[in-house]
């Protein structure tokens, strides 16, 4: 087993028993690892499913707006096409540990969800843990507008 977190990052610290007469020796702090399996109903599932319910002309907007250098796809879209880039920059540069709802709120043609999300950004290892807010409206049985709201501190912390 690994000596270091996956999400965390937490490792192996050194330091010093300390005894009743003040007497110091070196020793070795290990974190309490387990072995967990994150279990979602999002992992592994298709583009081609999400994007089946975009219409064509869909209004797609994330917090970002392509700031973060090494992520400028997380930017505005316009077009179900264009929003393929999206999908792509995620699949190649993050690898998702975590995705939960906790509520939707739903109103006329807007449902929005609330939520928190973990993402490890692969070139640097580093993990985005945040809580997360996405605002969807539909037409006709498809989805005309998508803005997802996160901590964008952690992107650019993560990507730099």
């Amino acid at each position: 087993m690994s000596r270091v977190c996956e999400l965390t990052g937490k490792g192996r610290q050194v330091g010093n028993n300390v005894s009743h007469a003040n007497n110091k020796t070196k020793r070795t702090f290990l974190p309490n690892l387990q072995n967990v399996t994150l279990i979602s109903d999002t992992l592994g599932e298709s583009v081609d499913d999400w994007m089946k319910i975009c219409d064509d002309k869909i209004a797609f907007g994330s917090l970002a707006q392509g700031a973060p250098e090494g992520a400028r796809y997380l930017t505005e879209y316009r077009s179900r096409d264009a929003l393929k880039e999206y999908f792509a920059g995620l699949e190649r540069d993050w690898s998702m540990i975590e995705f939960a709802t906790e509520h939707f709120i739903a109103q006329g043609d807007r449902v929005v969800m609330l939520g928190r999300c973990a993402w490890r950004y692969r070139k640097t290892g580093k993990v985005v843990w945040t809580q997360k807010a996405d605002s969807w409206r539909f037409a006709d049985g498809k989805a005309v507008e998508y803005f997802e709201y996160y901590d964008t501190a952690q992107v650019h912390a993560a990507v730099a």
